[in-house]
């Protein structure tokens, strides 16, 4: 797919990779794969949540990438990475299995982000091998393990069987989202990102989105809507910091309270007033914050104990 459908210009723009790749997963689904800043620096790898790509981490790339080897990847179907006929959480955990043995060197350990399907990557890959023997630690944004679809308050309407269905038609549906026009802004900002957005933060996400095609945004609504990952939460053993906003409408805080309470090394909860389900863009100070504190207290400690 091509990056002129995304931003192209201005802060939230991607910035062009040092070098790219393409990680093989265990089904043979390729996977585009980018590396930023300098050899030999701490890593960080970032997955990006349903209908995003590598554009969705700009800000935390540009900021991280001055110090950090940041490897960011499109999940298959999103951005430039093939569509596969296989989706399920099981693939998910596969193609991080695959950019984490193609990234770093044998041993190496590195934080692991993720936001909204992202993070449930990473609870998916929680028991895997190569996670285990890279992961040092995570950060979970925006996501959740279970009962997304009935928990999600996208629509104003009390809990329950018809929420649910009409959430369910609404997420999963095959319309072709278009062109990005003031009402597809207006709709977007609404359904994922909080009321005071900024105008350029909402347009940008909007061209993420709207590139994804629509077969893949269908096919994958079907995994979030049968999502059950609450065992990946209790084998994420791991140090892991959850950040939530409190006007997220598709994961809202309920969901990162849970975790919190299920994880087995939750590093803390941040709750961000005023913030929607897009954090790493609405707040992106923040997150890239949170990624270097979990890489100063568990990157060094890591190589610490292994010396």
């Amino acid at each position: 797919m091509s990056r002129l459908l995304h931003v192209d210009s201005g802060p939230c723009s991607p910035p062009a990779p040092a070098r790219e790749l393409t990680a093989v997963s265990a089904d043979g689904a390729r996977l585009h794969v980018e590396v930023h800043g300098p050899d030999g620096a701490p890593a960080v790898v970032l997955a990006h949540g349903w209908t995003c790509s590598t554009a969705f981490w700009a800000a935390q790339i540009r900021e991280l990438a001055r110090d950090h080897r940041v490897i960011a990847y499109d999940q298959r179907g999103h951005g430039r990475s093939p569509a596969s006929p296989a989706c399920s959480t099981d693939a998910l955990a596969d193609d991080l299995e695959a950019v984490l043995t193609a990234t770093l060197a044998p041993g190496e350990q590195a934080v692991v982000a993720g936001h909204s399907m992202g993070g449930m990557t990473v609870m998916a890959a929680s028991g895997r091998a190569a996670f285990r023997e890279h992961a040092a630690a995570v950060l979970l944004c925006s996501t959740g393990s279970s009962r997304l679809v009935a928990a999600s308050t996208v629509l104003p309407m009390r809990p329950g069987r018809a929420r649910t269905w009409l959430t369910r038609r609404i997420l999963g549906s095959r319309a072709p989202l278009g062109p990005v026009t003031p009402l597809a802004r207006r709709i977007l900002k609404y359904g994922t990102m909080g009321p005071g957005s900024a105008p350029h933060l909402v347009d940008a996400c909007a061209r993420i989105v709207h590139a994804c095609p629509r077969d893949v945004r269908h096919s994958w609504s079907h995994v979030l809507d049968l999502l059950d990952l609450d065992h990946g939460v209790r084998t994420l053993d791991v140090p892991t910091a959850v950040v939530v906003g409190t006007a997220d409408r598709l994961t809202p805080p309920v969901q990162a309270r849970a975790l919190a309470a299920a994880l087995p090394h939750c590093t803390g909860l941040t709750e961000l007033p005023g913030i929607g389900h897009m954090t790493p863009v609405e707040a992106p100070e923040l997150v890239g914050a949170r990624i270097r504190e979990l890489v100063d207290a568990h990157i060094q400690f890591a190589a610490e104990e292994s010396a």
